[in-house]
């Protein structure tokens, strides 16, 4: 049986709408806000857990089966922790110390207020960046030198004892540079933190949404070639100020190469000897990590042979190799962030808590759905503000999750955030024992510790012709991310990639993918022409899908694809229909005026001649792939019916889903009252055509054959 022979059929009515009754607008709201302000014992105590999770879960916690992979973890974290943690303060411009304080502080907090069993919080090269180039550009602005210079010991206050380089006084405070710059960093995390509370507190998560995983990446491997470019001159020995402004990344380089002849020895052979190592370390833990219980700690490795190294071989004396230097004990005791400082940086603290939040909230969802647990992402945005928030007020900086240590945590059997109060006590003791025995370690060590750490982010380009392949647009995001952020700055790479991945999106939705559909043999499957084969069109009937939204930015990218594909552009076509009627009216009044009557006979037979038939009498719009509309689309929609209708084609829609019909609806493009909604709408697409069918049958016009 052809498709055209199937029996005509009636199209199934439109079902009946539920009614909902509505509520009115204030009375809504009224009973919301009662609703939000009621107190009561299990409101209260559900709000307690809520903001604690720890309550909820530490006292069902499993010690016999729990208890030895929370250690293990916490353990192995807590000792790669360390040196990571003194490391970082070179990328963040403050001193060591602040880096152990700000690790120590923020596992605290997440264990008390994080719902992921897994992820661990601290020190976080991304955001280490992002804070040192904010205290670099405000303390050069305040008159400091951002030369290198051997750090001035301190005295356990805060206050660096042997004060070399000078101060100065801002806002009626007196500042030394390494004072000046701790400043900086707390104002900044505390707003930072500010920003992430406000963001819980008004569910503003789906911020997140807008930084794709594309973009994502290409910005951690851009912002990690900018990491390695920054601590470079360290591996060399070279002292060379940071540059403020764009083109770090350029500038930087061009300083290293035009002072290479400055290069330390000593610095570049120890270097060479720690990358080789932690390399080695690295290799040998993924190839066989199936078979090694623990990570190696190779970071620790290093640290202690290089500060044994340098102790006894005098390298600071001999060679001139620059090293920490003197690491105080304890804790300084808390101070409020300087209020007086946050308007510098208000607007350098939206990028980094936007940043913050997206890499906590994204590692959480990652492991609990590895571990099979569920986290709440809104909990995660306020637990990480207060991990911000509360360490600012003793010396701390910006922190996130980060996934090194994470995934060293699950690797090792951590089962809870025990763990995370484990490495704190790793922490614990080296501030409070072993702080002044990293004295002589080298800051060469450090960068190299921070360099192998980004051999993750630097081999994602390893992954771009993969990404190529899957999805170009994904590429050039990741690409366009990433160049912005190496040769503009971090921040501008960020803006630049959101942007950029915002504008593909609507490109996308500008120029869709359109379709003329056909139907399969002896059923009421439509589908596109050119994907699939042993389709036939149904007769007089044009079927078009259009897949994307239809609204003002790509309404006119519609009505063209539509005329190109059924080949029929009615403005032109009833444009070259006046222009030959009035050719032929011209030519028969002429014939009329000197020829005989057998002459104006054929002067009215070439009138018959000049209107063309169209293969087609009706053209389906199937809808289904259309999830939303506006006014502009559905003017397009009216303007069809209207301009297709003086061609005596009909316009049919098919399979719109309720917020498309319900906004067709309002804009009356169904007349008053709907009169016209059964005879224009159709669940189906087969549907519609039996209806398109049956109309033309009904009219006299058969298929191929219609009479406009």
């Amino acid at each position: 049986m052809e498709p055209q022979d199937l029996p005509l059929t009636d199209p199934p009515q439109l079902l009946e709408r539920r009614v909902r009754k509505a509520q009115p607008p204030l009375s809504a709201l009224r009973s919301r806000v009662k609703e939000e302000v009621a107190c009561s014992m299990p409101r209260a105590r559900s709000t307690l857990l809520g903001f604690f999770p720890v309550v909820s879960w530490l006292p069902k916690y499993k010690l016999q089966e729990y208890v030895w992979g929370d250690l293990m973890s916490g353990v192995i974290v807590g000792i790669i922790l360390v040196p990571q943690a003194i490391a970082y303060c070179l990328l963040a411009g403050v001193q060591p110390i602040y880096g152990l304080y700000t690790s120590f502080f923020a596992n605290i907090i997440y264990f008390f207020m994080g719902t992921s069993r897994h992820v661990s919080v601290g020190i976080f090269s991304l955001m280490s960046l992002m804070v040192g180039q904010v205290v670099d550009r405000e303390v050069f602005q305040a008159g400091f030198d951002l030369s290198d210079t051997d750090p001035g010991s301190f005295n356990g206050t805060g206050v660096a004892s042997n004060l070399s380089a000078a101060t100065v006084e801002v806002m009626g405070v007196v500042y030394s540079k390494e004072c000046y710059a701790i400043a900086i960093a707390a104002a900044l995390t505390l707003l930072a933190g500010i920003y992430q509370v406000l963001m819980a507190v008004f569910r503003l998560g789906f911020v997140s949404v807008y930084l794709s995983a594309p973009m994502l990446d290409g910005f951690a491997t851009g912002a990690s070639l900018t990491i390695l470019t920054v601590q470079a001159k360290y591996l060399l020995g070279l002292k060379i100020p940071r540059h403020q402004g764009y083109g770090t990344v350029v500038v930087t380089w061009i300083n290293i190469f035009a002072n290479i002849q400055n290069t330390n020895l000593c610095d570049l052979v120890t270097s060479a000897i720690c990358i080789f190592v932690l390399v080695a370390g690295k290799e040998i833990q993924d190839r066989y990590k199936s078979r090694l219980k623990i990570p190696l700690p190779t970071e620790l490795v290093v640290v202690a042979g290089a500060t044994l190294a340098s102790h006894f071989g005098n390298l600071n004396a001999l060679y001139g190799s620059s090293v920490s230097g003197h690491i105080p004990t304890g804790f300084i005791p808390p101070t409020v962030p300087a209020l007086d400082l946050m308007h510098r940086v208000a607007l350098d603290a939206v990028p980094m808590a936007v940043i913050s939040f997206a890499f906590t909230v994204s590692l959480s969802e990652m492991f609990a759905k590895k571990n099979g647990y569920t986290v709440r992402p809104n909990q995660e945005m306020l637990a990480i503000g207060c991990c911000n928030i509360i360490p600012s007020f003793f010396h701390c900086f910006t922190t996130s999750a980060a996934l090194a240590k994470t995934m060293v945590k699950d690797s090792t059997g951590c089962q809870t955030q025990v763990s995370s109060l484990i490495s704190a006590l790793v922490v614990l003791l080296v501030l409070l024992f072993f702080a002044p025995y990293f004295y002589s370690l080298q800051k060469c060590v450090l960068a190299c510790i921070i360099i192998v750490s980004l051999r993750g982010a630097l081999r994602k380009f390893r992954d771009v012709p993969a990404k190529w392949r899957v999805s170009r647009a994904d590429a050039v995001v990741w690409l366009v991310a990433m160049a912005a952020t190496v040769l503009i700055s971090v921040e501008i790479g960020l803006v630049v990639g959101v942007v950029f991945s915002m504008v593909c999106v609507i490109f996308v939705t500008q120029n869709p993918k359109v379709s003329l559909l056909g139907r399969s043999e002896d059923s009421e499957l439509y589908e596109d022409l050119d994907e699939y084969e042993n389709l036939a069109a149904p007769a007089g009937v044009r079927v078009f899908r259009f897949q994307a939204p239809l609204y003002y930015a790509n309404k006119d990218s519609f009505l063209r694809t539509l005329y190109e594909t059924v080949g029929v552009d009615p403005f032109l076509e009833m444009t070259s229909r006046r222009k030959r009627d009035k050719k032929a009216t011209k030519r028969l009044a002429a014939k009329q005026a000197g020829e005989d009557s057998e002459n104006r006979k054929n002067g009215k037979l070439c009138v018959g001649l000049v209107r063309r038939e169209l293969e087609f009498h009706t053209i389906v719009l199937d809808c289904s792939a259309i999830p939303f509309i506006d006014s502009a689309g559905m003017g397009a929609f009216a303007g069809l019916v209207k301009d297709y209708g003086e061609l005596g084609v009909a316009v049919l829609l098919a399979g719109c889903n309720t917020p498309v019909i319900d906004a067709l609806r309002r804009g009356a493009f169904f007349g008053e009252k709907d009169r016209d909604m059964s005879l224009r709408l159709f669940y189906t697409v087969h549907a519609a055509v039996l209806s398109a069918r049956s109309r033309a049958a009904a009219e006299g016009h058969t298929a191929g054959d219609s009479q406009v």
